[in-house]
């Protein structure tokens, strides 16, 4: 912890931004919300751990960190026993839920915070701060049509214990997140359109690349959609560039494989630089990275976790709409998605950006 960082004499707002450690996601899009905080002449704070501080603090070395232990959810193997993998993590995370919000008390008294910004955790409200719960996911998909409501409804029970709900899309006409961000009952607290976020810049690029494979997401797996691609990559003679998504790791997979560049993690002007070098685009269907790939104007082949609802049901709703070609992962060959590929019509529309600045700078005025 940084303690000459809080003995600062002129009071600024110290506002807490504590993301979701459901994959890298949730940290990026926090990004260009950090940006404007500090913009703002605001003091901010990061909570967390892992792989998502590792990445935070490469973005913001000047900046403070709390260690905030995260849910550490784990998928299955095989997509079949993934609701039971899930189901039997409930007790962890309840328990997360509990532990996070007895922290953030006691870290609001002894660092004197004055506003939290929370995405997606739902433990981190106050009684005495105002707190934003950031989400895209006002509906959420679980698969099962018995356990939705009850889902729903803990989902909101959480979310009406913040001043507001910031949702990163439009309000109206074709929306990134479809009926995720757009259900037919609100919450009860104000909810705020914020407009997709992104941390990346639109700018001219000559291609570099034929191909940018951008992996992410929980274990097991981001493992294994790595492994396949990268045994379907033998066949492909393109010159093509790899992040596995592991910002705190070392070592590299071995592959013998002239045109392909390998990195663990790239900072996000690298990556925003590769992927408008690239002139496709593999990823998964994670919203923080549909925000970045429409923001940048970039086709891509997006390809949901198995047994992540959310991103099943995105998968199908982004295809319908012709934002991107999208595949299931047992059904994924690289040689024949890129074929798919040059017939496809991508909607390459221009949607709104930076919403958001102007509903923080309200925020941070109302704090002053």
């Amino acid at each position: 912890m940084k303690s000459e960082n809080f003995n600062n004499t002129v009071h600024k707002p110290r506002v807490l931004v504590a993301p979701l450690d459901w994959g890298l996601g949730h940290a990026t899009r926090c990004i260009p919300i950090i940006n404007k905080l500090l913009q703002q002449n605001c003091e901010v704070i990061i909570a967390s751990e892992g792989a998502v501080k590792f990445l935070l603090q490469q973005e913001f070395p000047m900046l403070s960190f709390l260690n905030l232990k995260g849910y550490r959810v784990q998928y299955s193997r095989k997509k079949i026993w993934m609701p039971a993998k899930l189901l039997l993590q409930v007790p962890k995370i309840i328990l997360g839920i509990y532990t996070e919000h007895a922290w953030l008390k006691k870290m609001v008294k002894l660092y004197s915070i004055d506003a939290v910004i929370s995405d997606n955790r739902f433990g981190m409200y106050h009684s005495f701060v105002p707190c934003i719960y950031i989400t895209h996911q006002l509906k959420i998909k679980t698969g099962n049509r018995f356990t939705e409501p009850l889902v729903q409804k803990t989902h909101y029970w959480f979310i009406n214990k913040y001043k507001e709900c910031w949702v990163p899309d439009i309000m109206s006409g074709i929306s990134l997140a479809g009926e995720l961000s757009h259900p037919v009952v609100l919450p009860e607290v104000p909810v705020k359109y914020i407009g997709p976020l992104s941390r990346f810049e639109k700018n001219e690029a000559e291609i570099k690349y034929d191909l940018a494979i951008i992996l992410s997401g929980p274990e097991p797996q981001r493992t294994v959609f790595e492994k396949k691609v990268l045994k379907d990559l033998k066949l492909f003679f393109g010159k093509t560039l790899l992040v596995r998504g592991l910002p705190a790791n070392t070592a590299l997979p071995e592959a013998d494989l002239q045109v392909l560049e390998i990195y663990n993690h790239l900072p996000a002007s690298a990556l925003n630089q590769v992927i408008l070098q690239s002139k496709m685009i593999v990823s998964r269907c994670g919203y923080s990275t549909v925000m970045d790939l429409i923001k940048l104007k970039k086709n891509a082949i997006l390809v949901p976790t198995p047994g992540q609802t959310e991103q099943e049901y995105l998968s199908g709703y982004l295809y319908k709409q012709h934002f991107f070609l999208c595949v299931h992962q047992d059904l994924f060959s690289l040689s024949d998605v890129l074929k798919r590929s040059e017939h496809f019509s991508f909607n390459n529309a221009a949607l709104p950006q930076n919403d958001h600045e102007k509903v923080i700078e309200n925020f941070i005025l109302s704090l002053r």
